[in-house]
């Protein structure tokens, strides 16, 4: 099948995208561009709906470490998986539960070294994550060379995306839509007042964890498109764009869902125009990435700006 975003520009991106979701062009195949959309516009849903409460509760670093100790999960069960049937086939229940325990793995030392040994929370972070993560990295380098997966685990390689992929992502993308809507009461009053949320039975503990699986299969579900570095910046950007435009939290999960989702649909389109007039191949994730980094310090410039007229004295 040929591609029908072949040549087009920024704009022909988006008419051709309209003409198929119309019904004026075929749609037996996915083309590469429309699964990379499809991929990021998941993903930026996924993490959107995580990072916000991430970020309310205070615990973005703790979910940068685990975005990156997951990498260790990843690499143990190709091994193991590979081990016992001699081929690379790894499916998704195997990768959830590598994820999972790795992000028990890097919680529980966390605390050990905070608790226990009395580290300072961030000096602790910072140990732990950067020791799994040297000995995922030396673990790909010795057990999947061969493989080419290097730069692919911790940079990701949208490109290389095929349908099949969207299935985890879509996976992904309906259990934690399904979990912060039905514990929504929850995570609301242990992100905002623990110690009400004590009171009244809700363990702020329990929710802390459940929010960190949550984290663990979302970096799991992004893994291939983003990898283990660039996904934090889909965690992380849209919250705190959104968090300059609104107070109100239902307001703020949907707006960085929204704001998420665009930057994915402008950075596609852009890798398309980049690849067909200049024929550059930019990674369409560092772009998505760097799309929001540029759109945080325009409604930062405007936030800033109203607020140096609300304060001026007439």
């Amino acid at each position: 099948m040929i591609n029908p975003y072949w040549g087009q520009d920024f704009f022909g991106f988006f008419i051709t995208l309209f003409k198929r979701i119309t019904g004026s062009l075929p749609l037996d195949k996915l083309p590469s561009d429309e699964v990379q959309l499809l991929a990021l516009i998941g993903i930026s849903f996924a993490c959107a709906l995580i990072g916000v409460f991430l970020n309310l509760k205070k615990m973005t670093m703790l979910a940068n470490s685990i975005s990156h100790t997951v990498l260790l999960g990843i690499v143990l069960a190709y091994v193991i998986t590979f081990s016992l049937s001699s081929e690379f086939n790894i499916d998704i229940q195997t990768l959830l539960l590598a994820s999972l325990l790795t992000a028990f793995l890097t919680t529980f030392l966390t605390q050990l070294f905070t608790n226990v040994v009395k580290l300072q929370e961030d000096a602790s972070i910072g140990l732990v994550f950067t020791t799994l993560f040297a000995i995922g990295v030396v673990l790909v380098t010795v057990f999947t060379r061969n493989l080419h997966i290097g730069i692919e685990a911790v940079m990701g390689n949208i490109d290389a995306l095929d349908p099949h992929d969207l299935k985890l992502v879509g996976m992904v993308a309906g259990l934690d839509l399904l979990v912060i809507v039905l514990c929504f009461k929850e995570f609301k009053i242990t992100a905002f007042d623990p110690a009400l949320a004590r009171s009244l039975g809700i363990s702020p503990s329990i929710f802390g964890h459940l929010l960190m699986l949550l984290t663990a299969a979302t970096c799991i579900g992004a893994f291939r498109a983003v990898g283990v570095l660039l996904v934090l910046a889909f965690l992380v950007g849209p919250v705190l764009m959104a968090r300059l435009c609104t107070n109100h939290l239902k307001t703020l999960i949907w707006l960085a869902c929204f704001l998420g989702i665009a930057c994915s649909i402008l950075g596609v389109a852009l890798s398309r125009h980049f690849l067909s007039f200049y024929h550059v191949p930019l990674s369409t994730a560092g772009l998505v990435v760097t799309l929001m980094g540029l759109a945080y310090l325009v409604i930062l410039a405007i936030f800033l700006r109203s607020s140096r007229k609300s304060t001026t004295i007439v």
